[in-house]
């Protein structure tokens, strides 16, 4: 089993990853630099959470073996010579190798190049690639030229301060500048930003977590906050179609501007296939309009302003579609919590759709989840399921908490994590110490990356699910992780004492500490910063708890959810009502189409039996009336080629006045060839003779005489 867990772990999370950037990103429409340079960050971070537990399980058994090795293997006896003198003594450590126990010399490796590589993908690669999937250039030379120009402040930024740490450690006479200590420098430099935004971050998933699930026990509480979403949501979709339209609006008159012999008509080519559909279709291209603009002095709009127009169709583009795809989903999540909401109250415990879902559900989930079953866990079971889950998580972030501040404290031990890992490193418990290490790092990671899923910059970050993420937030993503994991794992290294900065002990380190170097180089970092920042996160789950954010948020203008609120109640009021209009516009689709659908199975088959019949048995009768009913329709078609060529003709022809001070006129000269009153004659005279005609046909003239109302309805 050497080195088999570790392999396993390794396929396992790149499946992983590969999964969560799938459900956000798009494979098919987004280049294959973003989604390869974004994989490779997610699968990087959580590949150093998965693996880290086993990095500490290796270690204790190292340091055991270690101390082993250290104790006097044999004892001298005053009495006895020779033999007492190679009689071994029993080792009080009983060191058994775990399974996942992984050789010596392959961890630092294997931190080395993760780190590194992560590094390098979040200071340098990704906002470089950043900077160059937002850029309208309409060449690969354009793109990179603006991604730099963009990036020069950012990179001097970060070579400023690099060279503020640079400056202190040379001014300090007590340390010698060396190439380790200025890898340690760099590491501490990218650990405290990573930090700093850790501590936020981590501070509001403490508390969000449990509150959101406890929260979604309540009913009542999701679909009111659904209805809320659906108001905000409709306003920016609302504004969406308004942007893409005035944007649209540009491009047709671009469109029309620039001809088809213009210079940069391929640059117009390249915006228009980023347009919808309908909207190309509105633009047709007209291929025989060329234009001579070196003859003509029009203003034509430069390259720079079509880059920017680019730009802007491509952003709006996206956010378009993005919301429609997430209002489509926003309406399935209410009729779902409509639905259960009336269920609740049902006496068959049968859960009840209004709606059927549009995408074939599996049969093997049908045959589980059968509506009784759903019943239960959707009225009954997970309402229990979200509190008692919410209350085990309250729990964990009470645990965190408590640690974050007394982690620094040694003698005694007061960090919660801490006790457990070393009363299971006493009895060697390999099992129970890497469950407990990764139960442990996993609910960290699961408060910090929950936040960096949750929030949103604007329009500029936002991660949307069902592939609505646009390339710039998924890289954006990708820099997050890599920045925010490293700190991440020293501080759970911290909380377990693992770490020896902290446990001031001299003992083997982690494979994972070795590489960041010692931290005396900073010692007002590794002695003050990494000790003391993190105590800042009780302020922060206060602050979390009484929603202290949410309410700065309200008072400057961004609606946020809130009960006690008026216009949070008038938001909640609207979506209703939206929500409400859209459920009976999906009400009159299905019912259309279930009558249509009953139609053609109730009169469908009858009709094609009836037609089928009447060509098998045909009477003499129905036989002269069919030959009737040709002849008629051949003299219908005949009468309306006769009516054709005479258009033709009259194309041809030159058209000619008409006389205004005429007693009648027609526009169609023709027009009496064809049975239909001629000019000069009044009506009753020309329908007479049109009915006389009739006579040749087997029809009697009509004799003048309206019937009577008795004679119409018959005995």
């Amino acid at each position: 089993m050497s080195g088999a867990a570790l392999g396993l772990e390794i396929v396992f999370v790149f499946f992983l990853a590969l999964f969560l950037l799938h459900r956000y990103g798009d494979f098919k429409k987004q280049h294959r630099l973003v989604i390869v340079g974004t994989l490779l960050a997610w699968y990087l971070c959580f590949l150093i959470v998965f693996i880290l537990p086993l990095d500490v399980s290796t270690t204790i058994y190292n340091r055991c073996k270690h101390a082993a090795a250290n104790s006097s293997p044999t004892e001298s006896s005053n009495i006895t010579g020779l033999y007492a003198a190679a009689t071994p003594v029993p080792s009080p450590h009983p060191c058994f190798k775990p399974w996942s126990y992984i050789p010596d010399g392959i961890m630092p490796i294997f931190w080395r190049v993760v780190y590194w590589t992560s590094q390098f993908l979040t200071w340098i690669l990704l906002p470089f690639m950043q900077s160059y999937a937002r850029s309208g250039g309409f060449s690969i030379t354009g793109k990179i030229k603006t991604a730099l120009i963009e990036n020069a402040i950012y990179y001097g930024t970060y070579l400023l301060i690099f060279g503020a740490f640079l400056i202190y450690v040379a001014v300090n006479p007590h340390l010698h500048l060396e190439w380790n200590q200025l890898q340690t420098i760099g590491i501490a430099a990218a650990n405290t930003w990573g930090l700093f935004l850790l501590v936020l971050l981590l501070g509001y998933g403490l508390v969000e977590i449990p509150r959101s699930y406890w929260n979604g026990a309540k009913r009542g509480y999701l679909l009111m906050k659904t209805y809320f979403k659906a108001a905000k949501l409709m306003t920016e979709k609302a504004d969406a179609e308004e942007t893409l339209e005035d944007v649209m609006e540009e491009v047709r008159k671009v469109n029309e501007s620039i001809k088809y012999n213009h210079p940069l008509r391929k640059c117009v080519d390249t915006i228009l296939k980023k347009c919808p559909l309908e909207y190309q279709e509105k633009m047709g291209r007209n291929m025989d309009d060329y234009e001579d603009f070196d003859e003509k002095h029009n203003t034509y709009p430069s390259e720079k302003s079509l880059v920017k127009l680019h730009k802007q169709v491509i952003y709006s583009v996206q956010r378009h579609r993005r919301t429609q795809v997430q209002w489509q989903i926003l309406l399935e999540q209410a009729f779902y919590l409509e639905d259960v909401a009336k269920n609740e109250t049902s006496a068959t415990c049968q859960f009840v759709h209004t709606f059927q879902s549009p995408e074939p559900e599996n049969r093997f989930i049908q045959y589980f989840y059968n509506p009784t079953v759903e019943w239960y866990w959707e009225c009954l079971l997970r309402p229990w399921f979200y509190r008692v889950l919410a209350v085990v998580l309250s729990i964990f972030s009470v645990i965190v908490v408590w640690s974050e501040c007394t982690f620094f404290s040694t003698t005694p031990v007061l960090s919660l994590f801490a006790v457990f890992i070393q009363l299971a490193e006493k009895t060697y418990n390999y099992i129970y110490i890497e469950i407990a290490c990764f139960l442990s790092i996993f609910f960290l990671s699961i408060c910090v990356y929950s936040t960096v899923f949750r929030i949103r910059v604007f329009n500029y970050y936002y991660l949307a699910s069902h592939h609505q993420t646009d390339a710039y937030s998924l890289l954006f993503s990708g820099m997050l992780f890599c920045r925010l994991t490293p700190p991440l794992c020293l501080n759970f290294l911290g909380l377990t004492h693992m770490d020896s900065s902290i446990s001031h002990q001299n003992t083997q380190p982690t494979a994972y500490t070795s590489i960041m170097g010692s931290m005396k180089v900073l010692s007002f970092i590794a002695d003050g910063f990494y000790i003391y920042y993190p105590m800042l996160v009780v302020i922060l789950c206060i602050a979390t708890y009484f929603s202290l954010g949410t309410r700065c948020l309200n008072l400057l203008g961004f609606q946020q959810f809130m009960g006690d609120n008026d216009m949070t109640s008038d938001l909640v009021d609207e979506g209703k009502e939206l929500i409400r209009r859209e459920k009976r516009k999906r009400q009159r689709q299905e019912e259309g189409e279930n009558r249509r659908r009953e139609w053609k199975e109730r009169y469908g088959h009858s009709r094609e039996d009836s037609t089928r019949n009447r060509n098998v048995h045909i009477d003499p009768k129905e036989s002269n009336f069919s030959d009737i009913s040709t002849n008629r329709s051949a003299s219908k078609y005949t009468r309306a080629n006769n009516r054709t060529e005479r258009d033709r003709i009259e194309l041809l022809q030159d058209a000619e006045p008409l006389d205004f001070n005429a007693e009648t006129f027609t526009d169609d000269p023709l027009e009496s060839e064809s049975g239909r009153p001629r000019a000069g004659l009044p009506w009753w005279r020309s329908g007479w003779e049109s009915a006389c005609q009739c006579r040749g046909h087997g029809f009697e003239p009509w004799s003048g005489r309206i019937p009577h109302a008795a004679e119409q309805l018959g005995p």
